[in-house]
């Protein structure tokens, strides 16, 4: 097996026979063998029989994997573990991807010149943004991981996002899986695991491919395009840049966290409060107030590290003494 599409997905029968159906029209050259990995995680609705329908429509084709173990982590590599393919390429359970799309987000990686790739990412063509929404600037549509870096293939120096990257197998063997305590899980806001397995093998020196011919186009649902969605998303992303990053070693014996808590708490929210307070632009206004919630989210972080600390700690001080 050559490729293997890892597709996880969670309670949306009703919206994933449309992603399963786009991947299923995808072309290739007949020399290459490719099959798409459906990993249930853990839904309670009926994703097991829409994707065993699309098993019978598509024999050898489609296979179903049931990841009891809940946050979209486990489920990724659970299908990493399962996977036939010698490269690896994901998707998600609600975009649609152009029929060229798994052929060119992988053709440059049998050779093994390349660790990975990334495509484009673009909003849905019937997408009409707020006017307190910025459509311009690498990250200007998050959360809704649009990923557009132009025509021109070449080297990537950041990492591509999860809805549309493709890795050869033998990298996870090497630079392990994905981050457990980043994914999303139910009742968690917490996430980053694609970005940061990327930034990971960027640091170890492999090298990663724009690909911008393989595209994705990721919908905008009404239910999202709300001003609260995307101040929980941003929350939840400073938290996961916190967990991404290593402690520094402690100061004068006083944990690290809590000198990043009162530097973020100082300076650098005090500068996003000012900048949000005073854009009159509506788009960059919001922007900037994503970015407070940003600063909040990773000082939530820290203070919860410096609280682990100081358990551990006075533990083993009790230890101590009880000896």
């Amino acid at each position: 097996m050559d490729i293997t599409v890892i597709l996880c997905t969670y309670n949306r029968c009703q919206s994933l026979p449309k992603a399963l159906d786009s991947v299923a029209a995808s072309t290739l050259p007949e020399s290459v063998e490719w099959e798409v990995l459906v990993v249930d995680n853990n839904s309670r609705d009926e994703t097991r029989e829409a994707v065993e329908d699309f098993s019978r429509r598509y024999p050898n084709r489609f296979r179903y994997l049931l990841e009891r173990r809940q946050g979209k982590s486990y489920a990724l590599n659970a299908g990493i573990r399962e996977a036939l393919g010698e490269i690896v390429a994901f998707v998600d359970d609600d975009v649609t991807v152009e029929q060229a799309w798994l052929q060119n987000l992988t053709a440059g990686l049998h050779n093994g010149e390349w660790a990975g790739s990334g495509g484009r990412i673009l909003p849905e063509r019937s997408f009409s943004p707020p006017n307190w929404l910025l459509v311009d600037g690498p990250y200007a549509l998050l959360p809704f991981a649009v990923f557009d870096r132009g025509t021109e293939a070449g080297p990537l120096a950041e990492p591509p996002y999860g809805t549309n990257m493709a890795f050869r197998k033998a990298m996870f063997e090497k630079h392990g899986g994905f981050r457990t305590d980043l994914g999303p899980q139910p009742g968690s806001e917490i996430r980053n695991e694609d970005t940061e397995f990327g930034r990971r093998l960027l640091k170890a020196g492999e090298r990663l491919r724009y690909e911008p011919a393989a595209v994705v186009y990721h919908p905008a649902p009404e239910h999202r395009l709300r001003k609260e969605y995307f101040l929980h998303w941003w929350f939840g992303l400073g938290r996961a840049s916190v967990r991404e990053w290593k402690q520094g070693p402690p100061v004068m014996g006083i944990p690290r966290p809590y000198f990043n808590i009162l530097k973020l708490g100082t300076i650098t929210m005090a500068q996003r409060v000012a900048q949000w307070m005073f854009s009159w632009h509506p788009g960059r206004r919001f922007r900037s107030k994503c970015w407070v919630w940003e600063t909040a989210g990773e000082m939530r972080e820290y203070y919860g590290l410096a609280r682990s600390d100081q358990a551990k700690k006075d533990d083993s001080n009790s230890k101590c003494r009880a000896s």
